[in-house]
């Protein structure tokens, strides 16, 4: 973390050098005297499949649908499902994840999702970062209408971040939001030529008027001044954490390091990818299984390196639409409905699935063929916002969605 003395020798000698009054370095000081609370999201792309992910190991109709795919009930294999609450197990590659559980550090919520029927990626995906679900010109992220709704002068270029190669939509809106890749790779890119041309351009920079760059500009460069003084290349996690070697595992390092320096992050936002298995999706071990882990992994490796920082902090993960409750004949899941999302942090009431269960039964199953949706996911949505974040009033955050009551978790 960075010291406020050490932020206010380093940022004002780096801001100084560029000849204009450290507006941005003023609001990232009070940033770091005032802890805020983060919500960190993570996307999980292609739609996972959430009856494998939390298994509802007490439900006979799961085990019929799927001969080869099925998880084994708790105590008959090494490979078993992880109870936790004697109907749904944790699928035995997010073993990492128990402690959490069972410390009432995380909630489940099952047979969530959208309201739309859809089963194409683009569109799922869409409307759930609109939180819009069905409509398709909708132009803004929830998350960008959130720090809309909540817009306040300490707000600095840090306050919406990224880790991914291009802004997602959920960020996208009236409030500024950065897209960063690698943090250390954060700055003006040049080629061969980066050094010269990053000088260049801090003398231009230097030299300009008001009029010719606006805030907006001046405050982008400035969060490249502060990131490499955060010095991103020497970060060392905390408390022994040790983060997969993979782009999400990485993605989460970046952010708990952007946490831990205090430079006035409220929302985060990172990607894990390849969750469409219509083929040998594999059951405790194979595809699925290889991706649950590195989630695993990656969760729990950024709780313990924040450590009491995650009084602070709430964990979303989410997909968008789960898979069909029947394997198909190519030992994979085709595109489904309902799903399962998680919610990890201090303030969860956790070591509870909520939701209400519609059951597996053909005649229980949306179409007859997918997980049934009883939970909106707006509604998990807007509990975070209102119970973590603290915005009482979500209604132009979620248009057009009115929560009946609430879930509890938060």
């Amino acid at each position: 973390m960075i010291s406020r003395r050490i932020f206010l020798k380093n940022g004002g000698l780096a801001l100084v050098s560029l000849g204009f009054a450290p507006t941005f370095l003023a609001r990232t000081v009070a940033a770091a005297e005032s802890r805020r609370r983060v919500l960190i999201t993570i996307f999980q792309r292609g739609a996972v499949d959430g009856l494998n992910m939390i298994v509802p190991f007490g439900e006979r109709d799961y085990y019929a649908a799927r001969p080869t795919l099925a998880i084994a009930k708790p105590g008959a294999s090494k490979d078993a499902a992880i109870d936790l609450d004697g109907f749904f197990g944790l699928h035995p590659r997010l073993a990492p994840l128990k402690p959490l559980f069972d410390a009432r550090q995380m909630a489940v919520v099952h047979a969530c999702g959208s309201p739309d029927g859809t089963r194409s990626h683009f569109d799922a995906q869409d409307y759930m970062e609109t939180a819009t679900p069905g409509v398709k010109s909708t132009q803004d992220g929830w998350l960008n209408r959130y720090l809309h709704a909540r817009e306040h002068q300490a707000a600095t270029p840090f306050r919406a971040v990224a880790l991914a190669p291009q802004l997602p939509r959920a960020l996208q809106g009236l409030e500024p939001a950065l897209a960063i890749g690698q943090i250390a790779q954060f700055g003006i890119r040049g080629g061969a030529a980066g050094d010269m041309v990053q000088s260049s351009f801090e003398s231009q920079y230097a030299a300009a008027a008001d009029s010719v760059l606006h805030s907006t500009g001046r405050e982008a460069f400035d969060a490249v001044k502060m990131l490499k003084i955060a010095n991103p290349a020497q970060y060392t996690a905390a408390n022994g954490a040790e983060y997969p070697r993979s782009a999400f595992g990485d993605a989460l390092r970046q952010i708990a390091q952007l946490v831990k320096a205090d430079v006035g992050l409220e929302v985060a936002f990172a990607e894990s990818g390849n969750w469409d298995h219509h083929v040998n999706e594999g059951a405790a071990v194979g595809q699925l299984g290889t991706r649950l882990d590195d989630l695993a992994r990656g969760i729990a490796a950024l709780v313990r390196d924040l450590g009491d920082r995650m009084q602070d902090v709430v964990v979303l993960t989410m997909s968008e639409f789960g898979r069909a409750v029947v394997e198909n004949g190519n030992r994979g899941t085709d595109h489904g409905h309902g799903n399962a999302m998680m919610i990890i942090g201090g303030p969860i009431r956790g070591g509870k699935v909520y939701g209400r269960w519609p059951g597996l039964a053909p005649e229980q199953r949306y179409e007859g063929r997918d997980l049934s949706v009883t939970t909106d996911f707006r509604a998990v949505f807007s509990e975070v916002v209102r119970g973590h974040l603290g915005l009482t009033d979500t209604r132009t955050v979620f248009p057009g969605f009115a929560a009946q009551s609430t879930l509890g978790f938060v």
